[in-house]
């Protein structure tokens, strides 16, 4: 049971990780007594806004109508197809206390991302996991609990680990209209059930995330960027080893024969990693742009992806998520490979079945999501072996009943 709670099992297909861990049957009686335990009410009196989001939900439930939780609406696309009436969480913004001292802000979920950022860097501070802000440049960059919600991280993932790790608590909106409060405001807080982690990566499946408790770290002091022009299976040797010694190592990324590296961290660090390290150091400005356009998949590959899959310059091409063990070898999969996080996550632009490319990447040791595609039949996460996929729905059924939200965002049957 607390292995479930305690998140890395729920919602594995889409865990930004790639570790899948199986485990036993929950029991929704069980679950949902849990729930009760780990959760405090939350007060509502004095918020127009949630008590006005609560109305919605009672009548949905009543009337057995679907919801679907809006926010900036830049991830409509990722996942299935969303269904039901719009729900809009717009009203439940602002930075409701931020310690800078503490690297805690707690946030309610309408906040538009860029606005949380710019007050952070304000102190010098970051998101560390750098969630990527989808949307045209200078946008609102999403919102915080569309952020939460999708549980994507950016090119420093591997270093830093994922949004589920920045969460310390949480208020959820669940499907019986009840406003429930889960963990804290600071780091030390779990006893039991770590239910707010959970809501990583749940797709508004669960309820609607209406504040969070976030871990926040200062921003580097140093960084550097260093170039390699090495093939695929030569990068990833060259990941795996340095991924084994102290260096401080930030993110990577390899494409059509460059393995580019940031070092980020104390300045004499990262000064040593580079006079060890070799290769071309990139001008720093042009390491921003790079870095900045990977996050925020501006980058030319996602750009040409983009192209392929929405425009149909080529039928059926679609843009994969492989989750992998990092020193899996190159994958025998024709199309444009794009390999991050050390070697653990590789984009994949192709037109082969997705049956081909689930089993290269099972063979492999991990999973395969469906990213960006205009035919979204196989399925885009990764199908869920039995006792996961029993866990998932007595997950949701603990949370939200009558399927009032996002039904089917996940898994089209659940």
């Amino acid at each position: 049971m607390a292995g479930v709670i305690s998140g890395e099992a729920a919602f594995s297909a889409q865990d930004d990780s790639g570790q899948r861990v199986e485990t036993g049957a929950a029991d929704t009686s069980a679950l949902q007594s849990a729930l009760q335990t780990a959760a405090q009410p939350a007060p509502v009196a004095a918020d127009p806004a949630l008590q006005g989001l609560i109305d919605r939900v009672r009548t949905a439930r009543a009337e057995g109508t679907v919801l679907d939780i809006r926010g900036g609406g830049t991830k409509a696309w990722y996942g299935e197809a969303p269904q039901g009436v719009p729900l809009d969480v717009m009203g439940l913004r602002g930075i409701s206390s931020y310690e800078p001292t503490e690297l805690v802000v707690t946030v309610r979920a309408g906040t538009p991302l860029a606005e949380l950022e710019a007050a952070l860097a304000e102190k010098g501070q970051c998101l560390p996991f750098e969630p990527p802000r989808f949307g045209a440049a200078g946008s609102m960059g999403g919102t915080v609990g569309g952020m939460v919600a999708a549980g994507l991280a950016g090119p420093a993932r591997a270093a830093v680990g994922g949004v589920r790790d920045y969460v310390l608590g949480a208020t959820l909106l669940n499907g019986r209209a009840e406003v429930l409060s889960f963990g804290g405001q600071v780091m030390k807080n779990v006893a039991g059930y770590d239910v707010a982690r959970l809501l990583a990566g749940s797709m508004g499946t669960l309820g609607v995330i209406c504040e969070v408790s976030l871990k926040v770290l200062p921003v580097p002091v140093a960084r550097t960027t260093l170039r390699f022009d090495v093939d695929q299976a030569d990068a990833l040797r060259l990941l795996n080893s340095w991924g084994g010694q102290p260096l401080p190592l930030s993110a990577s990324a390899w494409w059509q024969g460059v393995l580019v590296l940031r070092l980020a961290g104390a300045a004499a660090a990262v000064d040593a990693a580079v006079a060890r390290l070799g290769g071309e150091v990139v001008d720093p400005a042009m390491a921003d742009v790079f870095w900045t356009g990977l996050r925020d998949q501006r980058d030319e590959f996602f750009v040409e992806a983009a192209k392929r899959v929405d425009q149909g310059e080529a039928a059926g091409a679609a843009l994969w998520r492989l989750s992998v063990p990092s020193v899996a070898p190159p994958l025998a999969l024709e199309g444009d490979t794009l390999v991050e996080w050390g070697g653990a996550q590789r984009w994949l632009v192709c037109n082969a079945p997705a049956a081909q490319v689930r089993a290269a990447a099972a063979a492999a040791g991990g999973h395969a999501t469906l990213f960006r595609a205009q035919d979204k039949s196989p399925g885009v996460f990764a199908p869920l072996s039995t006792p996961l996929a029993r866990i998932q729905r007595d997950l949701q059924t603990a949370f939200d009943p009558d399927r009032v939200f996002h039904r089917g965002r996940l898994y089209p049957d659940f």
